[in-house]
């Protein structure tokens, strides 16, 4: 069985003064401060919490 495909998510701008979606899309990746990486799955729920705040994050294949 093959794995399923690994992104990693880092949060390089600021959550301060953002809507309230995007923080709570944010923290549903898992991510908690700046320069924090998290290794998520590669799905279509995580792609769509990834091109909502897309501009706070620097995402990277594994």
């Amino acid at each position: 069985m093959a794995t399923a495909k690994q992104l990693k998510v880092t949060l390089v701008k600021s959550l301060n003064g953002r809507v309230k979606q995007h923080i709570a899309c944010v923290r549903g990746l898992g991510i908690r401060r700046i320069n924090q990486s998290v290794s998520v799955v590669d799905t279509p729920e995580n792609r769509g919490m990834i091109n909502r705040v897309s501009y706070l994050l620097k995402v990277e294949e594994e």
